[in-house]
């Protein structure tokens, strides 16, 4: 069955409206784009979307409470609460450096890395 997804994009500040046709997991048309970045954005949108997770980081014995972390790549959107989850229970030792790992998601292997460093007490 044929169905028909809008989106703005947000690959840049224009915001163009997209639209696209989708058949299953087949994409039929992408329309509104005004660059290659719109349409790859809408493709994906579509059928896989992903998006950055960040949050934070319990740091034991740190001269900050949290440290602030990312995933390296975005990860399926559907899978973000479960992640979240994962993530939550983590504690990390400081000091803690920028870009340090914390720790790797369950099933994708994709790395949590610290965006800022935490200074030990």
């Amino acid at each position: 069955m044929k169905e028909i997804k809008n989106f703005i994009c947000i690959t840049c500040p224009m915001g163009c409206p997209l639209t696209v046709e989708v058949e299953g997991e087949e994409i039929l048309s992408v329309s509104g784009n005004s660059c290659a970045r719109g349409l790859e954005y809408a493709k994906n949108e579509a059928v896989n979307p992903k998006r950055m997770l960040t949050t934070t980081v319990r740091v034991l014995g740190g001269d900050q409470p949290l440290v602030p972390v990312r995933t390296q790549v975005a990860v399926p959107k559907d899978k973000m609460m479960e992640y979240m989850g994962f993530i939550n229970v983590q504690r990390v030792q400081a000091p803690v450096a920028r870009d340090q790992e914390i720790c790797v998601l369950p099933d994708c292997g994709i790395s949590v890395i610290a965006t800022s460093g935490v200074e030990a007490k």
